[in-house]
């Protein structure tokens, strides 16, 4: 883990999904690129995610931080976890016409109790507010835009409990070009979690640097069949 220079670290608590889900997210990823090149891409320094928390927290306290997740993940049983990609979405973000696309994933109640657990956690060491010195941003690269910043801000409560909405964003895009993709016939999978990491936010919610990985073990990735 390479440390933070900043007071404040904008972090991202996420499950990382299955192979066959990450090479779908890459492809259709690719597609928004083509008619939208400044979107981000995902690839291995904007790694695809399921978002499970966000917050700022003081940087001298990111050990702290890291130790009170791996509590919590080594008492999950992430196998249990059941998430489905039902149809593609997107959300309006930061410039007017132009939004985040994203897979959506359902509604499971263990879910939401791990993002619980995690959330009472990480809050003894978290910050109210940050900047944009808070996130990573590479050579070259914009600064983070302000709804990136207010959006961190305001996870904890506003995309919590009854409000979170688990999903694995796939890119950005113009209005109508993610109205098209959002209309064509979709066929839903089954997406599991490979593993719980922390990571250091990008700009528009990107996974940018990897602070600690908790992989699940390779003998329990495999649920039994529903029903049984």
């Amino acid at each position: 883990m390479e440390t933070p220079t900043t007071d404040v670290t904008a972090i991202n608590v996420a499950l990382e999904p299955d192979e066959a889900t990450r090479h779908r997210a890459c492809d259709l990823n690719a597609r928004l690129r083509k008619a939208m090149p400044e979107g981000f891409a995902l690839d291995d320094t904007h790694a695809p995610h399921i978002t499970v928390l966000q917050r700022y927290v003081r940087t001298s306290e990111l050990d702290n931080v890291l130790n009170a997740v791996s509590s919590v993940v080594a008492g999950a049983d992430l196998t249990a976890l059941e998430l489905h990609a039902t149809a593609i979405s997107h959300a309006e973000w930061d410039t007017p016409g132009t939004g985040i696309a994203s897979l959506l994933l359902g509604r499971d109640p263990r879910l939401l109790a791990l993002q619980g657990r995690l959330i009472a956690a990480v809050a003894p060491f978290a910050s109210p507010k940050g900047t944009g010195e808070a996130f990573v941003t590479g050579p070259g690269e914009p600064g983070v835009n302000t709804t990136t910043i207010a959006y961190v801000a305001r996870f904890v409560p506003d995309h919590c409990a009854s409000n979170y909405a688990a999903h694995l964003s796939i890119g950005m895009g113009r209005r109508g070009d993610l109205e098209a993709v959002e209309a064509e016939p979709f066929e839903p999978f089954d997406v599991r979690a490979e593993a719980v990491a922390v990571f250091q936010l990008g700009n528009d919610g990107t996974a940018r640097g990897r602070l600690q990985t908790w992989p699940v073990p390779e003998g329990k990735r495999t649920r039994p069949p529903r029903g049984r």
